[in-house]
């Protein structure tokens, strides 16, 4: 059964590492079903805080809460069923087919040695073939390119059936066909959802919010339309940007130009 969807709460969050501070202060509630996007300049902290998220980092101070519940506080087993992360990259290759890696997303709603059963083959086939990947269910996951194993783990984040998602770059390595199909996939699914983006095209046209980080601190939150503007890029990304309102959509769509102040040759 697919958990509902969460509210998350991160509440004044601090990471501090080798005399740095790496997130600074930041607080963020997100409602249940809404999908917001992170987004920020390279070093901004946007991996760390997604990594207090799930919990593979502690904060140095202040809380996660996921309904209301403190994630540190909880067993591991219990934020397994409800929040599912797809990261940039997976530590080292998995000497696993595709079908063994998406059945692991069924982990969390086993008890220890427990095999597959029937209903936990239709939810790894069914998530397979939404990811696109079911012709690969064999194939060693450890030969496969970057945006084929970028698809295969959002199939296992899938297959966990969590209420809440965190993700991490998940178009990264994607081809525009299933950029577009993995952003849908997460926005149609009802899930509560946080999203680190580099595209603010895309976080733009699927995400109902985006929180924008420089140096480790929330600089700007809420609709794209309100925090996509030219005064952000210049002072955040250090570039010259256009703004304009796609015609058939309304949703903003974002032109760089080549340098900054000028426009290009």
């Amino acid at each position: 059964m697919t958990a509902r969807a969460a509210a998350l709460a991160v509440q004044d969050v601090w990471v501090r590492a080798g005399g740095r501070d790496l997130v600074r202060g930041v607080t963020l509630d997100v409602a249940p079903g809404e999908v917001v996007g992170l987004a920020g300049p390279n070093g901004a902290g946007k991996t760390t805080l997604l990594r207090t998220l799930y919990r593979a980092r502690r904060p140095s101070s202040g809380r996660v809460l996921l309904d209301g519940q403190d994630v540190w506080r909880m067993p591991g087993h219990w934020l397994a069923r409800r929040m599912a992360a797809v990261l940039q990259e997976t530590a080292g290759d998995f000497d696993l087919t595709v079908y063994d890696v998406v059945a692991m997303g069924r982990t969390p709603h086993k008890r220890a040695f427990d095999g597959d059963d029937a209903a936990d083959r239709a939810i790894v086939a069914a998530a397979l073939d939404r990811l696109d990947v079911t012709g690969l269910a064999y194939a060693p996951f450890d030969r496969l390119s970057g945006g084929e194993k970028q698809r295969v783990l959002i199939a296992r984040a899938l297959a966990q059936q969590p209420g809440t998602m965190v993700l991490d770059e998940p178009t990264n390595h994607l081809d525009l066909r299933h950029q577009l199909d993995a952003l849908e996939l997460v926005r149609g699914l009802g899930v509560t959802a946080v999203v680190a983006l580099h595209d603010l095209n895309l976080a733009a046209a699927f995400c109902d919010r985006i929180c924008v980080l420089d140096a480790g601190a929330v600089v700007a939150v809420g609709a794209p339309r309100e925090v996509l503007t030219p005064a952000l890029f210049a002072d955040v990304y250090r570039v010259d940007a256009d703004v304009a309102a796609h015609p058939e959509t309304g949703v903003p769509q974002v032109t760089l130009r080549t340098v900054r102040g000028e426009p290009p040759a």
